[in-house]
């Protein structure tokens, strides 16, 4: 697709819905993918383009661009909304695992970007706090058709979007919600060894320990381990005992046995030489993700897994099979780490744009059906054709994954549930290698975790955390950090520092720092909102269809 792209229906739909007026028909530009020209709404005036605005909007960098497509902020795509979107839009970067780094730079040096896209609640909560955020109801009623239609058809999403002082701030979207990070187990490892799938604590240390030692992959080497506590791999073992606040006799509690469970698997994970000895500068997961793809980790714990999982295992380990588990049940119950948040907010304005109706036009342009369906699936003929049911479905696979699968952020705001039913059910395409193998894998996997009876260990989703007052933010983060600092130490420093010294540490650093202050008004706003709040138990209303 070199030079302009062709405005597709998806497109001239978009533009249709995100400024209420009409394309002008005849123009070769339009046809040949120039900017849209606006017909004006006014009757007896002359025809004139509407003034374009001109913002700055923020992109998560995952590194995943391929140098033929230029790099995350221009490319094809982001020159295609350029091209078709109502305002000129400078994409600026932001690294995925440092993003509340980059925008403090940002924050700090007067380049805070107009739109904001950050998942991280807490960080948003922060920029409302700094008063950093602009209001948005009044905005949004007059130029966003498309986000008013979706709070008329979901109120819970004003409600989620509202701060403390009574404001609309955050714009967001539905998605159906369905199991995002699970445990993956390398089941023909388990068969060699003649081993069962773990279901204890004690069945998960002797599984991992046979994967470390007993050499599963037979090279004759010992080059294999079988637990990671790196990332998703530490906060695991911390679901497993049920390690946060939770609900018990209809309050919000916690308990010190469930830190110290947890402190102490750990501890003896590593003591017992099961681990990546390093797993502490594995600040992502990815030194975890490429050992388990190159077959010498054999317990992962995978965030949004696909059948690229499957693939790239697959591709170095030709017999490797894998299957998902789920978390041992300990003294405390069994749960799940995470699902996919189906109310999820998304998006801010910066409180000092200097163009906010642009900001606004541009998100309602940006999550219009026919936008994100462009974005996802690319152009009709090249990536994608209607099957016989009318729902777009991918040409070749290859080329999707090339020109199109690094996009997927541009439409992160967007609710992506096509307004045509049929085609909301999952298909599968069987020109993918794998694909069948991992339909069923990916389907055991939902059995096994989208199940209420094995809730997710957090009272709520993370990102529908209430918003703490700015001074209990601060005592909040500085006990996430320095805890995590403490529990860090004692797992990797033997007997040189027990996990009895660290609890008692634990406990002197709360008191320090106030923590209890906190855990106290997250008790208190339990109490208050429990009726309307939206909790764990109500996630399960907006699985996706299987």
């Amino acid at each position: 697709m070199a030079g302009k792209m062709k405005i597709s229906t998806f497109t001239t739909m978009a533009v249709v819905l995100a400024t209420g007026t009409l394309l002008a028909a005849c123009s070769k530009s339009s046809e040949e993918g120039g900017r849209a020209s606006v017909l004006p709404a006014k009757e007896g005036s002359s025809a004139a383009p509407e003034k374009r605005g001109k913002i700055k909007m923020s992109l998560y960098d995952r590194g995943n661009t391929p140098p033929a497509e230029g790099t995350v902020t221009n490319n094809r795509w982001t020159k295609w909304i350029n091209e078709n979107g109502p305002a000129d839009v400078e994409f600026v970067a932001v690294p995925r695992f440092e993003a509340k780094q980059k925008f403090n730079t940002l924050f700090a040096s007067g380049e805070a970007p107009d739109v904001i896209n950050e998942f991280e609640t807490g960080y948003r909560d922060q920029l409302y706090s700094q008063k950093q955020l602009l209001p948005l109801e009044a905005l949004i009623k007059q130029y966003a058709p498309n986000y008013s239609k979706l709070l008329e058809k979901y109120p819970i999403m004003r409600q989620i979007g509202t701060k403390p002082d009574g404001k609309l701030y955050e714009i967001g979207r539905v998605i159906p919600s369905s199991v995002q990070i699970a445990v993956f187990i390398r089941t023909d490892w388990l068969t060699k060894l003649s081993l069962q799938v773990p279901h204890t604590l004690d069945d998960l240390l002797k599984v991992a320990k046979a994967f470390t030692e007993q050499d599963p992959d037979g090279n004759g080497k010992k080059d294999t381990y079988g637990y990671s506590l790196a990332y998703l791999g530490d906060e695991a073992i911390d679901a497993m005992n049920g390690n946060t606040l939770f609900i018990k006799d209809d309050k919000l509690i916690e308990e010190d046995a469930r830190m110290k469970a947890a402190v102490t698997f750990k501890k003896r994970l590593f003591d017992e030489g099961v681990v990546d000895r390093d797993y502490l500068t594995d600040k992502n997961g990815e030194k975890a993700k490429k050992d388990f793809l190159s077959g010498k980790l054999g317990i992962y714990v995978a965030d949004n897994p696909n059948v690229d999982l499957l693939t790239t295992l697959r591709s170095t380990n030709r017999n490797a099979t894998i299957a998902p588990m789920l978390m041992p049940k300990t003294e405390f119950g069994q749960y799940t780490i995470r699902m996919l948040n189906p109310l999820q907010m998304t998006t801010v304005v910066y409180a000092g744009s200097k163009d906010p109706v642009a900001a606004v036009k541009t998100i309602d342009f940006m999550i219009a059906e026919p936008t994100w369906k462009s974005l996802k699936f690319g152009t009709e003929n090249v990536h994608w054709k209607n099957d016989e049911l009318g729902c777009p479905r991918p040409i070749n696979p290859d080329l999707r994954k090339i020109e199109i699968g690094y996009n997927t952020d541009l439409y992160m705001g967007a609710t992506t549930i096509d307004s045509k039913e049929v085609c909301n059910v999952p298909v599968l395409d069987k020109n993918i290698p794998n694909a069948e193998e991992w339909a069923g894998i990916r389907q055991e996997t939902r059995v096994l975790y989208e199940n209420p009876a094995i809730p997710l260990y957090t009272f709520t989703h993370g990102e529908h955390m209430p918003t703490l007052p700015a001074d209990l933010l601060k005592i909040n983060n500085d006990w996430i950090q320095q805890s995590k600092d403490l529990i860090a130490k004692t797992v990797v420093s033997g007997g040189a520092y027990t996990v009895d010294q660290a609890m008692n540490d634990l406990k002197s650093l709360k008191q320090k720092i106030g923590q209890d202050q906190t855990i106290d008004w997250y008790a208190k706003w339990f109490e208050q909102n429990k009726k309307n709040a939206f909790l764990t138990k109500d996630i399960y209303q907006f699985l996706a269809k299987k």
